[in-house]
């Protein structure tokens, strides 16, 4: 965990700033707009970062060094899922459909494990290993989401791990 404390002291004639900002011009437009005053004002910002990794059972474990997810506050950044079965640690799938089903499954245990689901999802990466399987992937990823759909890109590469054909990323906010 991280924290950090910046103070600033605004006084009649502009901001005096405890911890030399790039950003002055703005404080000192800020010290004109209340410039008839000619008390001391302090201002205190405390921005904390708490990093927790998550791990769930009910998704595949990673295949290399990275985790399942990382929480940093209230925000949840997913590693791509590929369609491999938590509890045999195969990809069963057969057909794109049924592959695309498996990667959302993984996904929404990772979800769960920190209680959030899909509707807390704000940005998704879909990765092909080619354009042509887009339409059938967008159309099982779709019935996933009720209401608002997150941002999302979708790009064809030229190959993924285990040789699947679709691998997905996820951010999600509480």
């Amino acid at each position: 965990m991280s924290l950090r404390v910046f103070s600033q002291q605004r006084h009649q004639n502009g901001i005096q700033n405890a911890a030399t900002s790039p950003k002055r011009s703005r404080y000192t437009a800020l010290s004109k707009l209340f410039a008839p005053t000619a008390q001391l004002l302090t201002f205190t910002y405390i921005w904390s970062m708490e990093k927790k990794i998550i791990n769930t059972g009910n998704a595949p474990a990673p295949i290399g060094p990275y985790n399942q997810a990382v929480l940093i506050n209230d925000m949840l950044f997913i590693s791509g899922q590929v369609a491999i079965n938590p509890a045999t640690g195969n990809i069963e799938a057969n057909d794109i459909v049924s592959e695309t089903h498996q990667v959302m499954h993984n996904l929404k245990s990772i979800l769960a494990g920190t209680n959030m689901d899909f509707n807390h999802v704000v940005k998704t990466t879909i990765f092909l290993s080619d354009m042509s399987l887009f339409a059938n992937v967008n159309e099982v990823y779709g019935k996933y989401f009720s209401g608002d759909f997150p941002a999302r890109e979708t790009v064809a590469v030229k190959g993924l791990p285990k040789n699947v054909n679709v691998e997905i990323s996820m951010i999600a906010v509480k």
